[in-house]
């Protein structure tokens, strides 16, 4: 068990290496995603193709899993916007607040209970993004761009939550990939006719960070979580990919002293964003416990 955490921290890791290396990479949004959804998408198929780990899906999930890949396409297109217009950390912090997103979101779509619990804690995430807009308006793009990839993650969780119940991750993750690089490949010309770019191929080390992204930061990632749920639970591999932010903005802090271009709106507001995440990892850890004392029988 120790090796599969291992290996699940190694993948939460990794994504949220995925921020700086949207800093590393010079080429603007659209491309940088067109260019790793391509690299993905045909290493995914090829991948699983030969280990035969593709099921076949009918034309209806087809569909679905088209559409959840133009809305993750959309999410990182915008995630790595608020990258470029503002910095990791930022990018990051307004990452947080998709837990706020899907506790709204997920009772309206899938006619559940709303939990007024992470409804309270999603607000404190809210507020710490508003105490840096507020504070810091040099992020505002940013900010708005991150907030919209966020809300965009909630929306793709949320279905793509109702699809795995059927379709294997291989396959859901390989599918939601091609539909995402086909839609950004037929969106890619209006969006540079609009945000004109000077070349359209990437450089030497724009190639490096972008196979280190799409095969070491997304393949490999994917296989390593994969792997790590033959002996954790589901709870505990959702509950670890918590620390992506942190590990993201601790990096950004590291790789580009980015903790030097703050004032003290931007920690009072990480520190909102922390405690908010810190609650959260308890009371599922608290409720997860007591739901398996719950499942012991009585002697």
């Amino acid at each position: 068990m120790k090796k599969e955490f291992f290996q699940l921290h190694i993948a939460v890791f990794l994504a949220g290496f995925t921020g700086i290396l949207g800093k590393l990479i010079t080429l603007n949004e659209g491309l940088l995603v067109w260019y790793r959804l391509l690299i993905t998408s045909v290493t995914m198929w090829i991948l699983f193709s030969l280990s035969k780990k593709l099921q076949r899906i009918n034309r209806q999930d087809f569909l679905k899993l088209f559409g959840v890949g133009c809305i993750a396409a959309l999410h990182w297109l915008s995630f790595y916007g608020s990258i470029k217009y503002s910095n990791v950390s930022v990018a990051l912090v307004c990452f947080s607040s998709v837990g706020f997103f899907t506790s709204l979101l997920e009772p309206i779509i899938l006619r559940v209970r709303i939990k007024f619990s992470e409804v309270v804690l999603g607000l404190l995430v809210i507020v710490g993004i508003y105490i840096i807009f507020h504070f810091d308006p040099q992020f505002k793009t940013g900010i708005i761009l991150g907030v919209l990839s966020a809300l965009l993650l909630a929306i793709m969780v949320i279905f793509t939550g109702k699809l795995v119940v059927r379709i294997n991750a291989a396959t859901l993750l390989t599918y939601q990939q091609t539909g995402g690089f086909i839609f950004i490949t037929l969106l890619l010309p209006f969006y540079l006719y609009v945000f004109p770019v000077q070349s359209f191929i990437p450089g030497k080390n724009d190639w490096l960070w972008l196979f280190v992204l799409s095969w070491v930061c997304s393949v490999w990632a994917f296989q390593l979580s994969t792997n790590s749920l033959k002996k954790l639970s589901a709870f505990t591999v959702n509950l670890t990919y918590n620390l992506e932010p942190v590990y993201g903005i601790l990096l950004a802090f590291l790789v580009f002293g980015e903790n030097k271009n703050f004032g003290w709106s931007f920690f009072v507001g990480l520190a909102l964003i922390t405690a908010s995440l810190v609650i959260h990892f308890f009371m599922i850890y608290r409720q997860r416990k007591n739901e398996i004392q719950k499942e012991i029988p009585l002697v």
